[in-house]
């Protein structure tokens, strides 16, 4: 089985990423510090340690928020367990100790611990399964916990959930005096694999199994826990409720395409790859990969994005991607990293990771701003902000990033995801390491060492030397990234190394005695076509480089960026510009816009064919959009066609 390289095993020293990381330690969870108390100015407010203080009894009020409010500081504390485990800060240690201390105190004698219900509706624990999220900020807790645990070694978190897991193993269950029912969102599932894995404690792989067994199997659970409540609900969308919203329309290992909900999607589908590892079930497995397969071929965007739909954050059908009113949630895209993650480790095939990568240059990265202090929750591929409007089919499309959201699931999982990059790098199994993304950084004790030196995602080279005690038996595979042209690897003496292919790794067939190794490929900026049935992109062409999308910006090409033709004819041109956002390539198109003035200008329709005009456009990373003068956004350009 593999084996994960832990976060203080792994120096990342990475000229693209590390500003990140450290942005992670020195900016966003003091913001996100702010945030949680309610010290921000005009942000929306989080009340979320103000509901632990009532909970506990230390404040007069009444809950306040969502009623998941809880899993905000619960990822904060997952992302400050993930900083600590790789950074000594005995300030943020200390912070975390009094969170959770006040987490412990805010619990219920049987382990109980969920504050909307323990505030507002203490008769209604575990009676609204569908809308209720008790089991979801359980998960979250727990993976939280974990964390901390295995970053500091201290206990009282991992106590606090194992207190709670031991009450829902004992709620929970096929017996007669047991609820059987399953999360109307998914991710006590995968949270339980992870405390199994830490505690060794049987009973919560079996309740993670449960879970995943009996979702869709029979009469709908939530159908019929509506009838038991008589309709009354928490949240009126639900009403009319579809059971292929939360992917309990049909067990699971029969599930064909990504449906419903795609958060809750995604983290299922994690719980059932760990599931399908760890009892060797190859139908769940054959699930996981059919539900991939279809996810990532039919439904995903060219920037890793998930959920095409606003109404209901979920998927619709196959191709039906449109630019400007998807969803696209930045958490949905961490869930499918999370899940790729799992399946290149559990089959070693190299094409999961392709799209891990995609996620975290794309899609993840565009949900925070570059000061670590705004956030994207939607992720759109067309943005004019003009039409971005309340009470409309784009009131959830934001044209800036926010100071924080009322349901702020994303801006915390950003954090954790961004503190635990050094998890996606590389994994290990036996004496082979897998070298996933190439960024730089120095991993020690797996065992021996590695270092990573890599010029992306600017440049197709890296350079990767082993060393220290147990570095000479180090095997290496080493993924070979599907946009790579002409991929070759060379010894310190600059002959071709020997390897082999398995799964989209290159396998090195020599000793190390050719230490350094440099991987070196070609990855020009290049257009991209989308598959024809994708109708909202016919007749439109993007550019991508290596795995970086980009996009056009109103700052640099002027207003109506729907009116502008890229000359597919004439090769993109990079240029290096290292004052640019951070440092980055930016790609001029050669192209067409329509011009302006009569007779457009005086009518709304008119009988002359606009005339065109050249325009050389500019076109920088799609993560970095909006981190300057606000204004329109597209990835997909009209292409302009010789006849």
């Amino acid at each position: 089985m593999f084996q994960e390289i832990p976060l203080r095993n792994t120096k990342i020293t990475d000229e693209f990423w590390k500003p990140s990381i450290d942005l992670v330690r020195e900016s966003i969870i003091p913001y996100q510090w702010e945030i949680l108390n309610d010290l921000v100015k005009d942000a929306e407010p989080s009340h979320c340690l103000h509901n632990f203080k009532v909970a506990a009894r230390e404040e007069e009020g009444d809950f306040m928020g969502a009623v998941f409010q809880d899993t905000d500081v619960a990822k904060w504390l997952e992302a400050v367990a993930y900083t600590l485990e790789a950074f000594h800060d005995e300030e943020l240690e200390r912070l975390a100790d009094e969170t959770i201390a006040l987490i412990g105190r805010a619990q219920q004698e049987d382990g109980y611990l969920d504050t909307y219900f323990i505030i507002k509706e203490p008769e209604g624990r575990f009676k609204n399964l569908q809308e209720g999220h008790e089991l979801y900020t359980a998960g979250h807790m727990i993976e939280a916990a974990v964390a901390y645990y295995q970053a500091t070694g201290k206990d009282k978190f991992l106590k606090i959930v194992c207190k709670t897991a031991d009450l829902l193993c004992d709620t929970f269950g096929p017996e007669a005096d047991q609820i059987h029912g399953y999360p109307g969102h998914q991710e006590i599932e995968l949270a339980l694999v992870r405390l199994y894995r830490v505690t060794g404690r049987r009973q919560y792989l079996e309740l993670a199994k449960y879970f995943i067994d009996i979702r869709g199997v029979g009469a709908n659970y939530f159908l019929e826990e509506q009838k038991r409540r008589g309709g009354r609900g928490i949240f009126p969308e639900f009403s009319g409720y579809d059971p292929a919203y939360s992917q309990s329309h049909m067990p699971v290992r029969d599930q064909k395409t990504a449906e419903g909900h795609a958060v809750r999607a995604v983290y299922m589908y994690c719980a059932m790859a760990d599931l399908a590892l760890e009892y060797g079930d190859e139908a769940l497995m054959d699930a996981c990969k059919t539900l991939w397969d279809n996810m990532t071929r039919k439904r995903m965007y060219l920037t890793g994005g998930i959920g095409s739909s606003g109404i209901l954050e979920r998927f619709t059908t196959d191709y039906d991607l449109p630019n400007d009113r998807n969803y696209s949630e930045t958490c949905a895209s961490i869930g499918l990293a999370l899940f790729g993650s799992r399946m290149a480790r559990i089959t070693k095939d190299a094409s999961y990771m392709e799209i891990v990568e995609l996620e975290l240059y794309n899609n993840i990265l565009a949900g925070i701003a570059m000061d670590g202090k705004s956030f994207f929750y939607v992720n759109p591929l067309e943005v004019w902000p003009d039409n971005c409007m309340n009470r409309t089919s784009m009131e959830h499309v934001k044209p800036v990033r926010q100071k924080w959201f009322g349901v702020a699931c994303c801006p915390p999982n950003i954090a954790r995801t961004l503190a635990s990059l050094g998890h996606y790098i590389a994994f290990r199994e036996g004496k082979r390491v897998y070298v996933n993304l190439y960024v730089s950084a120095v991993i020690d004790g797996i065992p021996g060492s590695l270092k990573i030196e890599s010029q992306m995602p600017w440049k197709g080279r890296c350079e990767i030397t082993r060393g220290g005690d147990g570095g000479k038996e180090m095997e290496l595979a080493l993924r070979i990234p599907a946009y790579a042209e002409g991929f070759a690897i060379t010894g310190r003496d600059g002959r071709p190394v020997r390897w082999h292919e398995e799964t989209g790794y290159a396998v090195l067939d020599e000793d190390s005695g050719h230490d350094p190794v440099t991987l070196t490929w070609n990855m020009p900026a290049a257009y991209v076509w989308a598959n024809p049935m994708v109708r909202a992109d016919a007749g439109k062409v993007a550019v991508k480089k290596g795995p970086v999308v980009y996009c056009l910006e109103e700052t640099d090409n002027g207003a109506n960026l729907a009116g502008v033709f890229a000359d597919t004819s004439q090769p993109p041109a990079e240029t290096w510009e290292p004052d640019l956002l951070g440092g980055v390539v930016s790609v001029s198109i050669h192209g067409k816009r329509l011009a302006a003035g009569a007779p457009q200008e005086k009518t709304l329709y008119a009988a002359e064919r606009p005339q065109l005009e050249d325009v050389l456009l500019k076109a920088v990373p799609y993560a970095r959009w909006c981190n300057r003068t606000p204004g329109e956004m597209t990835v997909w350009m009209k292409e302009l066609y010789h006849v």
